[in-house]
């Protein structure tokens, strides 16, 4: 059996610092399959939960009440989709609170409407704009002008995220007539794929530009850019940005075989990376899917960088109030992976049960939190990196949790204006929850990306000096 301890000086830590459901297996396990086998299915899992969830908000979950009735299930973060709703609406939800081929609306719409597309039917596909609120089950609109170009006879189409396939039979000068392979029930505003076909797509599109400019007026946090192939895709968006949007975070969403081959540099260029598994399941081979996960969180983890799991987590809750098991283990694998953040879309959005999906999600992170070997994580990124840690915050960061593993602490606080140092704390993984007090209300927002971190937003006025009181002495050391 392979012994995976790492040989340095962070392997002297104490055995038994793990949340204490699980304190025995990490007190006597020498390795990971020994660590697995000494795990306690009957322990009780930690009360504070270090994952972030990210929901998306759509008409189900829109109004103030409930939106902090999701905010006390265990909502981090409020996601709205750009690709459906106008400016108007958003505004109104944020007030509450693309480079890629979309379909058009339905005909007489009402924001739940669905038609079904009957296996083995002819369908047209038209970019002609008339067309473009009134599609129907044998005549579909898409927003991308030149597909006509790009696709020939026996391409095919997926429509929202692969449950409906079209093989293109003939392409005309104004449209395309396709047969439909696999039918189903679609809604308005999905989206499209050409796996095999190079689009001529920019990396920001003209209503791309119009949504962020959008963004940065409503002084939204953070923006999660579709389909970014290279770094170069998120210096656009950072360019539209400007000066006014500077501290917007960039996530990139990986969903193409390009984005995963250029994966190093766009970790780089951006703020976040989001694994997209919806679009990338059919641009790649979907067996490949879960290896592309794995690879892309780690190259995050070891950049400390946050990295958020997306798509079809529970997708079952939808309809249902409770998960499929392949669900659980789906969002407790994620975690256990390293990802920061795991992600609810329609479940939200759109669905039956979306307070259930949030609670259930919960539940099931501080579980999968629970059996992380965080202490072995540690030292095996440690082992991987550099020996000399040269930039001071990474230093007082490294020794704060090495130093939270010596103790036991219960907790690392951390004094911050820009959130850098809880950031680079959250890398290291420490057991006990980061407690990261601001006076800055967006940092402490945009720090729900992050493992680990709990934002604390301080808004009382600074003492004023020389009050002659001692508390007020500490209290205008310690915070910002």
């Amino acid at each position: 059996m392979v012994d995976d301890s790492c040989n340095d000086a962070y392997s002297i830590l104490p055995k038994s610092n793990i949340p204490s459901g699980q304190s025995n297996a990490a007190q006597h396990a020498i390795n990971r399959v020994d660590y697995n086998t000494r795990l306690d299915i009957m322990s009780q899992s930690s009360n504070v939960r270090h994952t972030g969830i990210v929901c998306t908000i759509g008409p189900t979950s829109r109004e103030v009440d409930f939106l902090v009735k999701m905010l006390e299930a265990g909502m981090n973060i409020a996601r709205m989709n750009f690709s459906h709703g106008t400016h108007k609406y958003h505004a109104e939800t944020i007030a509450n609170c693309r480079p890629e081929v979309r379909t058009g609306i339905l005909e007489g719409d009402d924001g739940r409407k669905e038609v079904t597309l009957q296996t083995g039917n002819k369908i047209i596909i038209t970019t002609d704009d008339s067309k473009m609120d009134k599609c129907t089950a044998d005549l579909l609109y898409v927003d991308y002008k030149n597909i006509g170009k790009v696709v020939e006879p026996g391409k095919k189409m997926y429509i929202d995220d692969g449950l409906i396939s079209v093989v293109v039979e003939e392409v005309k000068s104004d449209h395309i007539v396709g047969k439909i392979e696999n039918g189903g029930a679609l809604g308005s505003k999905k989206g499209c794929n050409l796996p095999g076909t190079t689009t001529d797509l920019p990396a920001v599109s003209d209503k791309d530009k119009e949504d962020l400019r959008f963004g940065v007026e409503h002084n939204v946090d953070m923006v999660f850019a579709s389909f970014i192939r290279d770094a170069s895709g998120v210096n656009s968006i950072r360019e539209v940005l400007g000066k006014e949007g500077e501290e917007i975070k960039i996530i990139s969403k990986i969903e193409n075989q390009e984005g995963c081959n250029n994966i190093d540099e766009i970790i780089g260029a951006g703020d976040g990376i989001m694994v997209a598994r919806g679009d990338m399941g059919i641009e790649i081979p979907p067996e490949k899917v879960f290896i592309a996960q794995k690879q892309i969180i780690a190259k995050c983890n070891k950049a400390g960088k946050p990295v958020i799991c997306a798509t079809q987590m529970l997708e079952s809750m939808t309809k249902k109030p409770r998960p499929t098991r392949a669900e659980g283990s789906d969002v407790a694998n994620a975690i256990l992976d390293g990802a920061d953040c795991v992600m609810l879309s329609g479940e939200t959005a759109k669905g039956d049960y979306p307070l259930e999906c949030v609670r259930t999600m919960s539940s099931i992170a501080k579980e999968a939190e629970s059996v992380v070997w965080n202490q072995r994580f540690f030292e095996q990124l440690m082992a991987s990196e550099s020996k000399t840690l040269h930039d001071c915050t990474e230093t007082t960061s490294v020794s704060a949790v090495h130093a939270s593993y010596l103790i036991r602490a219960s907790a690392i606080i951390i004094i911050t204006t820009s959130g850098f140092t809880a950031n680079h704390a959250s890398k290291y993984r420490p057991v006990c929850p980061i407690i990261a007090i601001t006076r800055d209300a967006a940092v402490a927002r945009k720090l729900h990306l992050y493992r680990g971190v709990i934002p604390i937003y301080y808004a009382l006025e600074r003492w004023r000096q020389g009050t002659g009181s001692s508390n007020c002495n500490i209290d205008t050391r310690l915070l910002p």
